[in-house]
């Protein structure tokens, strides 16, 4: 989100540029999304709370989360919501149950209505009860909810010892230590107050949103080791975080080194992206600058705010892309091993997306033909450049179809319509075995993108758990599509202030079934499930 804005202290910009003609697929199949949130009940607004001030808040929410809270195998939906900074109490959190054709809301009943200032999500049964828990960053304190396994939920923030009050951005439940239960890594984005907000102007000379490097107030991030008795102890000083702060929003949990332990990737806005590296005994170094993943491939730090990760290049270690603001390319960072490459130039998404801010991202296989595809929710963040309509910030979003060369953007409807989109929740809502998206509209309806394709490729879609019943986050998945060696990760924690859908989805494309499927779970163990057929199954851990 990174632009070179006017501020009363800064006095040269740069404009974003308005989405000029491209080329596309035009291609003659049916639409890939149909978008059903009034007919399924989710078409729920995001309130920035507005009021023409200009903060700084207001135009980077919201968040949001998919997670089978009630366990009857389907996904239910949670909205951070926003509301008015200036009084609180005004808006709460969204708990919509699926219940098959349409969603019910749940929120008072279920207990997990907060109330305060809303941004990202986290979900992960911390506690190891079977029932995943959720996690929400606020400007202000942060919630933590325990699943009670009735259908409510309960704040035991205080008593968790989680209720970190900076300006949470996006935020992870991971197994860092490899001992049973679920850490918690917490990005915070700036030291911001809503008594000393900055006046910033654009390059049209009106008063405008500020550019984080306005402040020059980088935050600190917060990691907190769990204890195994339902508290977390904040180990982020031991742990080495102070030693760089940055302007985090985009994180990824992921083993990126090939040695067992998970590993932490942070999108930092305007800032060099960190990568760190776990060492085993609780401790973190970032090695983003050595590894090649801290800047693009012409040196530059750019403004990093959706994340996604998975490998699209089948040679089995996870590869990183980060979206970035107008005028700057996505960065897709090939894992090789020991360090990264920045091949975004090589496949077809330099020129594609650059013409939008981006916020949340996905690499879902949509047509299930094999290969992943990319998502992205777009939307300004200043009022610069020709506007769509009556919102200034808003702008279409975009649909990119994966092959064996790379991605091309093609043209969808559903995809297309325009909003100032933020969090894009990825999930298979109605159990189909094709992927949906759930996109979180700043002042607008949200968008619930059903996936319509009519191909006939096949997919396998697992249920990873661990001994307990819940997702084994982490946990890693190899297998064999064809003549492909597929690997897949259990994560929820990408996009951009979201958690997804923890299930594992592999396209088949004309294959059947996936061969000698095995898990390795993140105490370093194997179990072998050999071949399985195309639809839906249960992997669980012994």
């Amino acid at each position: 989100m990174r632009t070179l804005l006017l501020c009363v202290i800064l006095l040269t910009s740069c404009a974003e540029t308005p989405i000029p003609s491209k080329e596309t697929k035009n291609t003659p199949n049916p639409s890939w999304f149909s978008d059903e949130a009034d007919a399924r009940n989710v078409a729920v607004e995001w309130i920035s709370g507005d009021s023409g001030s200009f903060n700084m808040p207001e135009i980077i929410g919201g968040g949001g989360a998919v997670l089978d809270y009630d366990k009857d195998g389907d996904m239910d939906i949670y909205i951070a919501q926003g509301g008015s900074l200036a009084t609180a109490g005004q808006a709460s959190n969204v708990l919509l149950r699926n219940d098959g054709e349409r969603f019910t809301d749940v929120s008072a009943l279920s207990g997990a209505d907060d109330g305060a200032y809303g941004m990202g999500v986290a979900t992960g049964d911390y506690n190891n009860d079977g029932f995943v828990d959720i996690y929400v960053t606020n400007v202000g304190e942060n919630v933590l909810l325990k699943n009670n396994g009735d259908g409510t939920f309960e704040d035991v923030t205080t008593a968790a010892g989680v209720d970190d009050d900076g300006w949470g951005a996006s935020t992870a439940f991971a197994d860092f230590d490899q001992d049973g239960d679920l850490d918690l890594y917490v990005i915070n984005y700036l030291n911001w107050n809503y008594e000393l907000e900055l006046t910033c102007y654009n390059e049209k000379g009106l008063q405008d949103y500020c550019s984080p490097t306005n402040y020059m107030a980088p935050a600190r991030d917060t990691l907190y080791q769990n204890n195994g008795d339902g508290t977390f102890s904040d180990v982020s000083e031991r742990a080495g975080l102070g030693t760089r702060f940055g302007t985090g929003l985009g994180v990824l949990c992921q083993d990126y080194t090939g040695d067992g332990l998970i590993d932490i990737f942070v999108a930092n806005d305007g800032m060099p992206d960190q990568l760190w590296f776990n060492k085993g005994d609780f401790t973190f170094v970032d090695v983003a600058p050595l590894r090649g993943c801290a800047l693009d491939d012409e040196g530059i730090a750019k403004a990093g705010m959706g994340v996604t990760t998975d490998d699209f290049d089948f040679d089995g270690d996870f590869d990183i892309i980060v979206c970035n603001l107008t005028g700057e390319s996505d960065s897709l960072y090939r894992n090789d091993g020991e360090f990264f490459t920045d091949v975004t130039a090589r496949h077809g998404i330099r020129t594609a997306t650059r013409h939008t801010t981006r916020f949340g991202l996905g690499l879902v296989d949509f047509d299930n033909d094999g290969y992943l595809d990319l998502f992205e929710a777009n939307g300004r963040v200043q009022q610069i450049g020709s506007p769509y309509g009556n919102d200034p910030f808003a702008e279409p979003n975009h649909l990119l179809k994966g092959d064996a060369s790379g991605w091309t953007l093609i043209e969808d409807e559903a995809v297309k319509a325009i909003h100032t989109s933020r969090g894009a929740v990825f999930a298979d809502f109605n159990n189909d075995g094709k992927m949906d998206v759930y996109v979180i509209n700043r002042d607008a309806p949200s968008q619930l993108l059903i996936n319509v394709q009519e191909n006939q490729n096949e997919y396998v879609l697992l249920s990873v758990l661990n001994s307990n019943g819940a997702p084994a986050l982490g946990a890693i998945v190899r297998c064999k599509v064809g003549d492909k060696i597929v690997t897949k990760s259990v994560q929820t924690a990408y996009s951009y202030l979201t958690a997804n859908d923890p299930r594992v989805h592999v396209g088949l494309g004309q294959e059947t079934q996936l061969k000698d499927v095995t898990v390795e779970w993140v105490n370093g163990e194997t179990t072998e499930f050999g071949d399985l057929e195309g639809g839906m199954h249960v992997l669980q851990q012994p």
